[in-house]
């Protein structure tokens, strides 16, 4: 009787879900992905899609969000003395250097300049400081409920600032609504220049740009040591696009994850 009280539990509906759903996570060391048809509105995979986890610096699709609603593209920013202090990445803006605001969402997006973040902040807002309160808005507007964040670049601070993945694929998806954001996470490399002609080469931390896949996947990428690999990107399955945000993927699993989620559940050849 236990037998077969064993074996109606396992085959019964509820439980075969379960076994499925667990099977689906097989092989994803990421704390939490999303992947949907944006244009359809139809999420293709999940996992932990609501758990809030570190943004390192996917942070800064929203920087670059709100630098492309608030500032025209060909303005010119002069650099205050706070860019000097963030960690790198960065291009090492000089206090008073001069640059447009182009040039800088390129740093942000192909290097993850944080300098340039800072920059693009207190252009925008005046400080850094008033610039975290347009982002928490902004998020909230956006139907962001899980989402905090407390700088412009996404160095690490575990207990104000964090995101998940469906948040960071609301943000995303607003952010793919301007040209030149899709135009900046498709450009492998890119030359800027300061007013002054300091020239600064940039390449861009999607590896996926640069690989042999068949169909590129457009993005940015964030680590840091607490956050471990993450990246939020798009690519494109006739007219629709398809986005992926994750988080939290174990050392060196990153591209690979990308690439068995949106071959297997997006139906794209890779």
């Amino acid at each position: 009787m236990l037998c077969a009280l064993s074996f109606a539990l396992l085959t019964s509906p509820m439980s075969l879900w379960a076994a499925k759903k667990a099977k689906s996570h097989k092989g994803i060391s990421a704390r939490s992905v999303i992947f949907s048809n944006s244009t359809k509105v139809k999420r293709l995979y999940g996992k932990n899609v609501n758990k809030r986890v570190p943004p390192a610096s996917t942070v800064k699709v929203m920087t670059a969000l709100l630098a492309m609603e608030k500032l025209s593209l060909d303005q010119t920013v002069t650099a205050s003395s706070n860019v000097v202090y963030p960690q790198p990445s960065k291009i090492y803006i000089q206090p008073g250097e001069q640059y447009d605001v182009k040039s800088l969402l390129y740093a942000i997006l192909l290097k993850s300049a944080n300098d340039a973040a800072v920059a693009l902040a207190e252009a925008v807002a005046g400080s850094e400081e008033k610039f975290v309160a347009l982002m928490n808005k902004k998020a909230k507007e956006l139907g962001c409920k899980n989402t905090k964040f407390s700088n412009a670049h996404g160095l690490p601070k575990p207990t104000t600032q964090y995101t998940t993945a469906y948040d960071m694929y609301l943000i995303f998806r607003a952010a793919l609504k301007h040209p030149f954001f899709r135009e900046a996470i498709a450009t492998k490399q890119k030359t800027i220049a300061s007013k002054a002609g300091r020239e600064i080469s940039l390449k861009s931390h999607n590896h996926i740009l640069s690989s042999k896949w068949s169909q590129k996947i457009y993005g940015k990428t964030g680590y840091t040591h607490a956050a471990r690999s993450c990246f939020v990107g798009y690519t494109k399955k006739g007219a629709d696009d398809l986005i992926i945000a994750i988080f939290g993927c174990a050392s060196g699993k990153r591209w690979n994850e990308i690439k068995r989620i949106v071959s297997k559940y997006g139906g794209i050849a890779l």
